[in-house]
């Protein structure tokens, strides 16, 4: 496989995932995270998501110097994109710690869901601005 393939197979998974996890996002935001099987298929989904997400940073840069290659990006859309992918995870992280300990929805949880919903924002600017990536073939075509 190559790294070309790579790409395209975590950029698509990353769309489906992303849609999912803003669904899932919303419809507890509805029932106002009262369903526990709502809350640990957002957990599901969001565990999937960040791990993808760490495929998708790997294929772009490696193991090393994320940090200094995150800053050094020119589009702004894209460090605000790290840096509220950040918040959100952080949060993801307290605000299920809490909730696996009571089972209610704490002011984390309502914090995490603000910020998850701007990192969607900008996740999906950070796709628009490169919906050509999608739209192009996997593989050149044969000649012959």
């Amino acid at each position: 496989m190559t790294k070309k393939y790579k790409l395209r197979l975590c950029d698509w998974t990353l769309a489906v995932l992303m849609i999912s996890i803003l669904a899932s996002g919303i419809q507890l935001e509805v029932i106002d995270s009262r369903s526990v099987a709502w809350v640990w298929i957002h957990v599901i989904i969001g565990c999937l998501f960040f791990a993808d997400i760490v495929w998708h940073l790997y294929l772009h840069f490696g193991w090393k110097s994320w940090v200094q290659r995150l800053r050094k990006q020119k589009s702004p859309v894209t460090r605000w994109l790290a840096v509220f992918a950040l918040l959100t995870i952080i949060s993801a992280l307290v605000a299920l710690f809490h909730w696996i300990g009571t089972y209610t929805h704490s002011p984390i949880g309502g914090i995490h869901g603000k910020l998850g919903f701007v990192f969607i924002a900008l996740a999906i600017g950070h796709t628009v601005k490169r919906i050509k990536f999608f739209k192009r073939k996997a593989y050149p075509k044969r000649v012959g």
